[in-house]
């Protein structure tokens, strides 16, 4: 994997991609790669003076659990921000679905950044399960869930709360539907989060550290939700310091640091026999 910087204040978007593409030949859109539902390629992003990633390349293919790990500052959190352009980044490119994220290719051949619209219609396919829950906490379970394929899919009411009832059900919260967030403890906040994003039918989840807020008590039973979607065959980009579950559940385990992707491979290769000097440092602490 690679990382990327971000452009300053001053430049816009397409300038920004029109000088990059003078230097590195990189201002057009390429082809994303076949049956990939994320294709990332050398992703640059900075704040200020600061170079968060570095070039990160990372293809996640339909149906793969793909767990970033690595120390706090490594990335992780940016890289996933940007797979749905929460973050923009400064050289690069995404792919998801096969769809360039956050930029289009105007007349001229060059990257711009598309309309906020467009882009609020691609952030609706791609499921995002934040590390403090960022539910409304004026509105019940039900209309946290349902509040999304309302208001963005143009769901009729009946339709949506029958969909979030089936969601609520399936994360095992059918008897809070209409209890309100602050009456919900950290691991059932968490569910009705997952079930929010589900209600948007993505083609792909991307959980920020989903237990890093909980008490140890809850974690479990937010993986199990995971685990279930991963059964399912959800496409699923996970940042995660529960070394357990990227051991069980994920298909590859990418290691990050310093805005870099130093090693990634199966989880047995990756907790058994790392190769590389900082993913055995980094383990040795949390194994």
């Amino acid at each position: 994997m690679s990382n990327r910087s971000s452009a300053p204040a001053d430049l816009p978007v397409g300038a920004m991609f029109e000088r990059n593409s003078a230097r590195r030949g990189e201002g057009a859109a390429r082809s994303p790669a076949p049956d990939a539902i994320v294709d990332a390629s050398d992703v640059h992003k900075r704040f200020g003076s600061l170079e968060v990633l570095k070039g990160v390349s990372l293809t996640v293919a339909r149906g793969e659990v793909v767990v970033l790990i690595g120390a706090s500052g490594s990335g992780k959190t940016t890289f996933l921000r940007c797979i749905n352009h929460f973050e923009r980044i400064d050289r690069g490119q995404i792919f998801v679905n096969g769809r360039l994220i956050g930029y289009r290719t105007d007349a001229r051949g060059r990257l711009v950044e598309e309309r906020a619209k467009t882009i609020a219609r691609q952030r609706a396919e791609i499921g995002f399960v934040f590390q403090h829950f960022n539910l409304y906490p004026n509105r019940s379970a039900l209309e946290n869930v349902t509040l999304g394929p309302r208001k963005v899919r143009k769901m009729p009411r009946e339709q949506a709360d029958e969909l979030g009832r089936r969601l609520l059900r399936r994360v095992g919260l059918e008897s809070k539907v209409d209890v309100h967030p602050a009456q919900l403890s950290g691991g059932q906040k968490q569910r009705v989060a997952i079930a929010r994003a589900l209600a948007m039918q993505p083609k792909l989840i991307l959980f920020d550290e989903p237990t890093s807020a909980l008490d140890p008590e809850m974690i479990g039973e937010v993986l199990a939700v995971m685990r279930d979607l991963a059964k399912e065959g959800m496409t699923m980009v996970v940042v995660s310091h529960e070394m357990g579950f990227a051991r069980e559940v994920a298909d590859r385990v990418v290691m990050m640091d310093d805005g870099v992707i130093v090693e990634e491979g199966p989880p047995a290769q990756i907790f058994d026999r790392p190769a590389h000097e900082r993913t055995q440092s980094f383990l040795a602490k949390l194994l």
